[in-house]
Protein backbone atom coordinates (compact mmCIF):
# COMPACT_ATOMS: atom_id res chain seq x y z
CA UNK A 1 0.00 0.00 0.00
CA UNK A 2 1.66 3.81 -0.99
CA UNK A 3 1.58 6.51 1.27
CA UNK A 4 -1.96 8.20 -0.92
CA UNK A 5 -3.81 5.19 -0.34
CA UNK A 6 -2.13 4.39 3.66
CA UNK A 7 -3.38 8.69 4.25
CA UNK A 8 -6.83 7.70 2.73
CA UNK A 9 -7.34 4.61 4.91
CA UNK A 10 -6.52 6.90 7.91
CA UNK A 11 -9.01 9.29 7.12
CA UNK A 12 -12.09 6.69 6.82
CA UNK A 13 -10.89 5.66 10.36
CA UNK A 14 -10.64 8.79 11.30
CA UNK A 15 -14.35 9.78 9.84
CA UNK A 16 -15.05 6.24 11.22
CA UNK A 17 -14.39 8.23 14.67
CA UNK A 18 -16.26 10.76 14.07
CA UNK A 19 -19.83 9.13 13.53
CA UNK A 20 -19.06 6.98 16.61
CA UNK A 21 -18.31 10.32 18.27
CA UNK A 22 -21.87 11.91 16.89
CA UNK A 23 -23.90 8.84 18.09
CA UNK A 24 -23.60 7.06 14.95
CA UNK A 25 -22.15 3.23 13.73
CA UNK A 26 -18.45 3.86 12.72
CA UNK A 27 -18.00 4.01 9.25
CA UNK A 28 -15.94 6.38 7.19
CA UNK A 29 -15.27 6.38 3.76
CA UNK A 30 -13.44 8.69 1.21
CA UNK A 31 -13.82 8.85 -2.46
CA UNK A 32 -10.44 9.61 -4.66
CA UNK A 33 -10.15 10.10 -8.18
CA UNK A 34 -7.18 7.89 -10.65
CA UNK A 35 -4.59 10.47 -9.47
CA UNK A 36 -5.26 9.64 -5.80
CA UNK A 37 -6.90 12.93 -5.11
CA UNK A 38 -9.68 12.91 -2.17
CA UNK A 39 -13.17 14.17 -3.98
CA UNK A 40 -15.33 13.78 -1.40
CA UNK A 41 -15.84 12.00 2.21
CA UNK A 42 -18.85 11.16 4.65
CA UNK A 43 -19.45 9.06 7.61
CA UNK A 44 -22.36 6.86 9.13
CA UNK A 45 -25.39 8.77 9.12
CA UNK A 46 -27.40 6.44 10.15
CA UNK A 47 -28.67 7.19 13.54
CA UNK A 48 -31.37 9.55 12.41
CA UNK A 49 -33.55 6.10 11.79
CA UNK A 50 -32.80 5.89 7.80
CA UNK A 51 -30.32 2.91 7.98
CA UNK A 52 -29.43 3.48 3.86
CA UNK A 53 -27.31 6.97 5.00
CA UNK A 54 -24.09 4.71 5.05
CA UNK A 55 -21.36 6.43 3.39
CA UNK A 56 -20.50 4.18 0.70
CA UNK A 57 -23.97 4.42 -0.68
CA UNK A 58 -23.77 8.79 0.02
CA UNK A 59 -20.69 8.72 -2.51
CA UNK A 60 -22.13 6.52 -5.20
CA UNK A 61 -24.78 8.95 -5.48
CA UNK A 62 -22.71 11.69 -5.49
CA UNK A 63 -20.26 10.42 -7.72
CA UNK A 64 -23.25 9.30 -10.56
CA UNK A 65 -24.16 13.02 -10.20
CA UNK A 66 -21.02 15.11 -10.23
CA UNK A 67 -18.27 12.26 -12.45
CA UNK A 68 -18.07 11.22 -15.92
CA UNK A 69 -18.38 7.43 -16.79
CA UNK A 70 -14.81 7.61 -17.06
CA UNK A 71 -13.72 9.53 -14.24
CA UNK A 72 -16.04 7.25 -11.95
CA UNK A 73 -14.26 3.68 -13.85
CA UNK A 74 -11.20 5.38 -12.56
CA UNK A 75 -11.91 5.92 -8.87
CA UNK A 76 -11.57 4.65 -5.79
CA UNK A 77 -13.63 4.14 -2.64
CA UNK A 78 -11.74 3.75 0.54
CA UNK A 79 -13.58 2.83 3.30
CA UNK A 80 -13.27 1.37 7.12
CA UNK A 81 -15.34 -1.28 6.50
CA UNK A 82 -16.02 -3.55 3.29
CA UNK A 83 -18.69 -2.66 1.73
CA UNK A 84 -22.45 -3.86 2.96
CA UNK A 85 -24.65 -5.25 0.06
CA UNK A 86 -26.62 -2.32 -0.79
CA UNK A 87 -23.42 0.04 -0.82
CA UNK A 88 -21.46 -2.80 -3.17
CA UNK A 89 -24.95 -2.99 -5.79
CA UNK A 90 -24.87 0.90 -5.63
CA UNK A 91 -20.89 0.81 -6.14
CA UNK A 92 -21.76 -1.53 -9.31
CA UNK A 93 -24.12 0.05 -10.75
CA UNK A 94 -22.67 3.62 -10.70
CA UNK A 95 -19.92 1.76 -12.48
CA UNK A 96 -17.26 3.24 -9.96
CA UNK A 97 -13.79 1.87 -9.66
CA UNK A 98 -11.90 0.12 -7.02
CA UNK A 99 -12.95 -0.43 -2.85
CA UNK A 100 -10.00 -0.64 -0.96
CA UNK A 101 -11.40 -1.43 2.62
CA UNK A 102 -9.77 -1.48 6.13
CA UNK A 103 -11.76 -4.74 7.77
CA UNK A 104 -13.94 -7.06 6.06
CA UNK A 105 -17.53 -7.89 6.34
CA UNK A 106 -16.12 -11.37 8.11
CA UNK A 107 -14.01 -9.63 11.04
CA UNK A 108 -16.54 -7.42 11.59
CA UNK A 109 -19.40 -10.44 11.58
CA UNK A 110 -16.57 -11.72 13.95
CA UNK A 111 -16.00 -8.84 16.14
CA UNK A 112 -19.92 -8.57 16.40
CA UNK A 113 -20.40 -12.04 17.01
CA UNK A 114 -17.90 -11.77 20.38
CA UNK A 115 -19.48 -8.88 21.55
CA UNK A 116 -23.19 -10.43 21.32
CA UNK A 117 -24.96 -7.96 18.87
CA UNK A 118 -27.46 -9.35 17.33
CA UNK A 119 -27.38 -10.26 13.41
CA UNK A 120 -28.40 -7.63 10.75
CA UNK A 121 -31.22 -7.58 8.86
CA UNK A 122 -29.46 -8.18 5.64
CA UNK A 123 -26.64 -10.58 5.43
CA UNK A 124 -22.94 -9.41 5.08
CA UNK A 125 -21.83 -10.39 2.02
CA UNK A 126 -18.24 -9.74 0.48
CA UNK A 127 -18.14 -7.52 -2.37
CA UNK A 128 -17.18 -9.70 -4.74
CA UNK A 129 -20.68 -11.70 -4.49
CA UNK A 130 -21.97 -8.87 -4.75
CA UNK A 131 -20.58 -6.77 -7.76
CA UNK A 132 -17.93 -9.71 -9.40
CA UNK A 133 -16.60 -7.08 -11.52
CA UNK A 134 -15.16 -4.49 -9.39
CA UNK A 135 -11.50 -4.79 -7.99
CA UNK A 136 -11.67 -5.33 -4.01
CA UNK A 137 -8.39 -5.09 -2.37
CA UNK A 138 -8.35 -5.03 1.90
CA UNK A 139 -8.18 -5.48 4.77
CA UNK A 140 -5.50 -3.67 6.05
CA UNK A 141 -4.06 -4.79 8.91
CA UNK A 142 -2.29 -2.37 10.50
CA UNK A 143 -5.36 -0.20 10.88
CA UNK A 144 -7.77 -2.93 11.32
CA UNK A 145 -7.78 -2.62 15.36
CA UNK A 146 -8.41 0.58 15.12
CA UNK A 147 -12.08 -0.28 13.12
CA UNK A 148 -12.40 -3.03 15.88
CA UNK A 149 -12.16 -0.69 18.95
CA UNK A 150 -14.94 2.01 17.64
CA UNK A 151 -17.23 -1.05 17.37
CA UNK A 152 -16.34 -2.39 20.84
CA UNK A 153 -16.93 1.77 22.02
CA UNK A 154 -19.77 2.01 19.58
CA UNK A 155 -21.57 -1.58 21.26
CA UNK A 156 -20.28 -0.08 24.90
CA UNK A 157 -18.42 -3.72 25.34
CA UNK A 158 -16.17 -3.83 28.02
Amino acid sequence: MDDIESRHLRRCVELAGEALDAGDEPFGSVLADADGTALREDRNRVAGGDRTRHPEFELARWAAANMTPAQRAGATVYTSGEHCPMCAAAHGWVGLGRIVYVSSSAQLTGWLAELGVPAPPVRPLPVREVAPGVAVEGPAPELAEQVRELHRRFHNAP
